[in-house]
């Protein structure tokens, strides 16, 4: 799906008629199909992209082995301005999806910011988990699978052959060789997300203030322990490669509760993080086509403004001033809605962070 390497003009809005009526039949899928692919970083397939501009930046975590990373440097030669940039749910082992999917690194780039994108983590959080992925104690086995539906529960790969820990290894690993290899600031970096990547992004910045002084969550999970979200989480990790929520994080323990950013909120407060925060409307855009995919991703969008909506109201009550809320009138759970929300952002991080 590289339709954002194009140039497009104004995106217009779809006539109201049929799409009100969808509209409606998406909001109720999002209770009944509370996530899905929600977390998965898109409702369409990706067809991969490589930009020659980027390098694979590898470095060893003691616990999952040599994790990839790809660079893209500022235009201007700064070390100085850092952003990471955090997939979806189904992150792939082989391109960070803003690569595959947008141009948004050469946009950062362009700003004179460096650019670092993860590769990998499906289904991760990017947290450091509890145990290896498995189910009724039984370990995982045989090769990994297609990281598409339950059937890869009991398949080996990363996460289920070893314990994931993105966390430690983004504030770490990966930062220390960044500083130490390229010489990159380890310290008032930008980092967003979408989706899975977007509540990611809260959740490190909220424990890492010296690392993180802007954070973006763009339709992310912001209140993951409101009623049937663990299970919404639950059912969207077994469809993104066979994945147990159990071995993330215990149900309702100190663990699960540390990343949820409606519980984490004082700290972003008290950091004086500065933060980008948005979800959609769910009502599609006419280049939005009337497709099954469609329909996902207003549902999907629908609950992720639901979370957005709960997180801006904890925010306002603990006196944020740190925010800016973007709520477009139009967007589903796609990555042309991200794609036109990260350009939004820039000028905002590009001026908090560095």
């Amino acid at each position: 799906m590289r339709t954002l390497r194009r140039k497009r003009g104004p995106v217009k809005t779809a006539a109201p008629g049929s799409w009100v009526r969808r509209w409606a039949v998406g909001v109720s899928m999002a209770l009944l199909v509370p996530i899905g692919t929600a977390v998965g970083g898109g409702v369409a397939p990706a067809s991969a992209a490589f930009n020659p501009a980027a390098f694979d930046f590898w470095v060893d975590s003691p616990e999952m082995g040599p994790i990839k990373s790809r660079v893209l440097r500022a235009a201007d030669g700064n070390t100085h301005r850092v952003v990471y940039v955090l997939d979806g749910q189904r992150a792939p082992e082989t391109l960070n999806g803003w690569e595959i999917e947008t141009d948004i690194p050469n946009a950062l780039a362009a700003a004179n910011i460096n650019v670092v994108m993860p590769v990998g983590g499906m289904s991760s959080f990017y947290a450091d988990w509890n145990a290896p992925s498995q189910f009724f104690g039984i370990p995982a086995g045989g090769p990994g699978g297609s990281g598409s539906g339950a059937a890869d529960a009991f398949s080996g790969g990363p996460g289920k052959s070893y314990r994931y820990t993105w966390e430690s290894f983004l504030t770490n690993h990966l930062r220390n060789a960044l500083a130490q290899r390229l010489g990159f600031n380890p310290n008032r970096n930008g980092v967003f997300g979408l989706s899975m990547g977007g509540s990611a992004a809260l959740t490190l910045a909220a424990y890492h203030p010296d690392q993180f002084s802007f954070a973006g969550a763009f339709s992310g999970y912001l209140n993951i322990s409101a009623p049937g979200m663990r299970e919404a989480i639950r059912i969207a990790m077994l469809d993104a490669g066979g994945y147990n929520v159990d071995s993330m994080a215990p149900p309702w323990g100190p663990q699960w509760l540390r990343m949820d950013p409606f519980v984490f909120a004082p700290n972003l407060v008290g950091n004086n993080t500065r933060l980008w925060i948005a979800a959609a409307s769910g009502l599609p855009t006419d280049t939005d086509g009337p497709n099954i995919g469609t329909v996902n991703g207003m549902a999907l969008e629908a609950l992720a403004l639901a979370n957005t909506r709960a997180f801006e109201v904890r925010m306002a009550t603990l006196g944020a001033r740190n925010v800016h809320y973007s709520f477009p009138p139009f967007g589903i759970h796609s990555w042309r809605n991200w794609n036109d929300e990260a350009l939004r952002m820039i000028p905002d991080m590009s001026n908090n962070i560095g």
